[in-house]
């Protein structure tokens, strides 16, 4: 796999996200296949890793010190801080001071490191300016505790605030062939401030694999958490989703033109949107995992590319990317 440049950092092309093997999509892996899936992750060449603080209550964080710690030096690791769950067991954004502050030692214990390379502000507190909540993450670099910061899902006008306190080194946001928002305003600005962009749900909440489901069956068969059927559900009702399913036909026959999956056709489009992109698709599965790597360097044409944008984009797709509910707590482009 090839790498690209991180802030001061170089890491491989497509990092590995963290959340899965220990929430939301499905029950928490063992230890067993959590220690094989990272260890073979450094071995297909991921050199990148992102988890935060509220997976898994802290879970996925464990998981990285205990089993990666004596590997610490061959990867670059980014965790979040922010957002996690209260005691009543509702999500809680939080960005005062002395929280990020506590969190991040919290976080530096549980993955057995000194340092977090690159940390991210998960969500902007809407009772908090952003300028207070990067200020305490800059005297986190200060004290040798970060060595960079980013945001996540922010605006282009947040994060021109943020960036105005302290440089960000990378902002994190949904973007995939069928999540393009990204592409109205925030890669711009991205771009114009160098700060790198790292794509989460690059495969569409596993939607651009061809085996996701709707609903109807998630409801069934899902006695846990399930992103999918919870605050991506718009996409995944059923009529919304048989409309969409519709456009993997044409999709899975470009794939069998390159000879790759319909994953490794996804992350590809997305590799070539620029050097500046770096996904993170998330797994519990080793085979995933290996396949996604496959992605790496896998080089698409320029016309593959257009018949990629044409056929599955925001225009395309049918239901919203969050439930209402959420896209109104999300800081979002004004204009």
């Amino acid at each position: 796999m090839h790498s690209r440049k991180l802030g001061s950092f170089s890491v491989s092309a497509l990092g590995l996200g963290c959340m899965n093997f220990s929430m939301g999509y499905g029950p928490r892996s063992d230890e067993n296949t959590i220690d094989k899936l990272l260890k073979g992750a450094l071995d297909q060449g991921y050199t990148f890793f992102d988890t935060a603080a509220i997976y898994g209550m802290g879970h996925s964080e464990e998981m990285i010190g205990k089993y990666l710690s004596s590997k610490r030096s061959e990867f670059t690791l980014a965790s979040k801080c922010g957002i996690f769950k209260n005691s009543d067991n509702e999500t809680e954004i939080n960005g005062r001071p002395e929280v990020l502050q506590k969190t991040c030692e919290d976080s530096l214990k549980r993955l057995n490191t000194e340092v977090i390379d690159l940390y991210y502000l998960h969500r902007i507190d809407p009772n908090i300016p952003v300028e207070e909540s990067v200020g305490a993450l800059s005297k986190l670099v200060e004290q040798g505790k970060i060595q960079g910061i980013g945001l996540s899902e922010v605006s282009s006008d947040s994060l021109r605030r943020a960036h105005a306190v302290h440089p960000i080194m990378a902002l994190q946001s949904e973007y995939s062939l069928w999540s393009r928002t990204p592409e109205r305003k925030i890669l711009a600005t991205c771009r114009e401030l160098g700060v790198t962009f790292v794509p989460f749900s690059p495969l569409g909440r596993q939607f651009l694999t061809g085996k996701s489901e709707d609903t109807d069956t998630l409801d069934q068969v899902s006695e846990y958490e399930n992103f999918r059927a919870t605050i991506a559900r718009p996409r995944f009702k059923p009529d919304n989703f048989k409309k969409n399913t519709g456009l993997l036909t044409p999709f899975a026959e470009i794939a069998k033109q390159y000879d790759c999956t319909m994953a490794q056709l996804a992350l590809a489009w997305l590799l070539a949107q620029g050097e500046d992109i770096i996904p993170i698709p998330g797994t519990s599965s080793i085979a995933h995992m290996i396949e996604n790597a496959g992605a790496g360097d896998l080089q698409l044409s320029a016309d593959t590319i257009v018949e990629l944008d044409q056929l599955i984009n925001d225009e395309t797709v049918s239901g919203a990317r969050y439930t209402e509910a959420l896209m109104t707590s999300i800081d979002s482009e004004k204009d």
